[in-house]
């Protein structure tokens, strides 16, 4: 296979910045470094699965990240580092990729690890299951496993290089073949008793109360984990979570899993670290979806109306602190993507009013135009509170919204299965690429199910069309421009409205050690954060 010189750099750094003690090395822990202790971390609610082949999501992500490993993560610099990969090669067309893997690896029940498992994950999970996976590898032919420790990947379209290894860090985590082939995976029962190669063993997972794991003593960082035991803390109330944090009952709560109010009080507290850092590779949005199934969420004026109804910075300023602020589209202005402009849609209430008369649906009864239902999807504090800032915003202009409260795994069944709904709100997720986590939200194909994908009952043949140029184009000039031109057909569409840009906040016991060290650190596999004595 020919090797393009750019990807040949790419491995050859991660390599070379190893050695040099640079990025997580498979060696001994350093001298001085705190061993023992149970690190308690906050977890505001449950998914009901803890397999991240099948599952993107940071709730999955924040237990399963210490018990199964991906291919490649982030470092503290936003480079890649190698984990289960040790090195790869793409060649110049962008139609193939060798990943070399990591030898000597064991499976938390004993069995090796080999490119027969990286290639069932991708082709049976990964491509046909996994959220924003499936779209990812939608071109994915093969993979190919000339030799225990090597995978090839075959794509029948170019995939660029920077969009693979970037998106592999969320949507390249691998589990046991031997667990999964021949078995109805989605409902394996190792979805909720995982077994992966990372640094701890999964224990026990009951409902509603808890998840822990131990150290795995196999672990091929030598020396590594550092910590004995992780739990994690099922703590739905955000006021006893705070509480919980404060008599030192858990020492961690990440993703804005506390109220905002409390993360502000906090901030002054001696005891604590209140951070962005951490989840920089996260940038998130409050979003407004709708269902086109409904024939007045289906003309675009009524979808424009509803935008400029809502007032966003007041809701910014008077809900969230402050912190956000309107999103000019779907790729977030910290992205290279990003195309410039602000909001496309200010608040502007005649507007809307004008905009719901020209569409023919005038005030009846009450003033009262029609009725929508809103299922609020809720990983967040927020999330609730926007529901009903929308509801308040909408009946200003004749639209009466009915919430329907659903527990979060509720919320996504009715939505993205059931397709029961005519308004959701709840988070988006930018990774790092517009192809990674956010097209998909746009682009038409994904499975019926699949969690935070287009189950809209909308399809534009252009936007279909830019998605896969951009997603195939091996010029970062011209892929930039194709996102350009996307960013304004959505925009122009509004199928889905993002509404606010924002970043994660967490709050960690000072007690931690090495911690918050890397963009995806919350999602990360924290072998070697410790803890002090208290």
């Amino acid at each position: 296979m020919q090797t393009s010189r750019r990807t040949l750099l790419l491995s050859a750094s991660a390599s070379a910045a190893t050695a040099a003690g640079l990025l997580p090395h498979p060696g001994r822990a350093q001298d001085g470094q705190r061993r023992g202790g149970v690190l308690t971390i906050h977890m505001n609610g449950e998914q009901r699965i803890l397999n991240p082949a099948l599952r993107a999501s940071t709730g999955v992500y924040v237990i399963t990240s210490k018990i199964i490993e991906s291919l490649v993560d982030l470092g503290p610099d936003g480079r890649i580092l190698p984990v289960l990969a040790t090195g790869w090669e793409a060649a110049p067309d962008g139609r193939s990729f060798a990943f070399h893997l990591r030898q000597g690896v064991t499976w938390h029940d004993g069995k090796p690890f080999t490119a027969a498992d990286v290639q069932y994950n991708a082709m049976e999970l990964w491509k046909k299951h996994l959220n924003y996976g499936t779209q990812l590898q939608q071109d994915l032919l093969a993979v190919e496993t000339p030799d225990p420790h090597t995978a090839v990947f075959r794509y029948a379209r170019p995939m660029p290089a920077d969009l693979l290894l970037r998106a592999l860090c969320d949507l390249g985590y691998i589990v046991p073949r031997h667990l999964f082939e021949g078995t109805n995976v989605l409902d394996n029962p190792a979805n909720t008793a995982p077994i992966g190669t990372g640094p701890f063993r999964f224990v026990q997972y009951e409902r509603g109360q808890h998840v822990i794991a131990e150290r795995n003593p196999t672990y091929w960082r030598e020396g590594f984990p550092l910590l004995d035991r992780i739990v994690w803390r099922f703590i739905s109330d955000r006021a006893a979570a705070s509480a919980a944090l404060e008599t030192g009952q858990i020492q961690l709560s990440s993703y804005n899993a506390i109220s905002l109010s409390d993360l502000d009080r906090l901030k002054t507290d001696p005891r604590f670290t209140v951070t962005t850092k951490g989840s920089e590779a996260n940038a998130f949005n409050n979003t407004l979806e709708f269902n086109h199934r409904r024939k007045e969420l289906a003309d675009v004026r009524v979808r424009r109306a509803i935008a400029h109804a809502v007032n966003v910075p007041f809701f910014i300023e008077n809900f969230l602190y402050g912190l956000g602020k309107p999103a000019g589209g779907p790729i977030p202005s910290t992205s290279a993507f990003h195309p410039g402009g602000g909001q496309p849609y200010p608040y502007d209430r005649r507007k809307a009013e004008a905009l719901l008369d020209e569409a023919g649906y005038r005030r009846g009864a009450g003033g009262v135009r029609f009725t929508l239902r809103l299922v609020p999807i809720m990983n967040g504090e927020d999330v609730p509170l926007f529901a009903t800032f929308v509801q308040q915003s909408l009946g200003q202009v004749g639209i009466r919204v009915e919430l329907v409260n659903l527990d979060i795994a509720g919320a996504l069944t009715r939505v993205y299965r059931d397709w029961d709904f005519d308004l959701a709100t709840g988070w988006h997720q930018y990774r790092g690429d517009p192809a990674v986590s956010t097209t998909v939200w746009y682009r038409s194909g994904s499975p019926k199910g699949a969690p935070w994908t287009n189950q809209w009952g909308w399809q534009s043949d252009r936007v279909d069309q830019l998605t896969d140029q951009a997603a195939t184009e091996l010029d970062p000039l011209k892929r930039r421009a194709l996102y350009a031109e996307w960013t304004k057909a959505i925009n122009e569409e509004l199928p889905i409205w993002m509404v606010t840009e924002r970043e994660f906040q967490s709050v960690g016991s000072k007690r931690l050690v090495n911690a918050f060290t890397g963009p995806r650190w919350a999602s990360g596999d924290v072998h070697d954060t410790g803890l002090a004595p208290a």
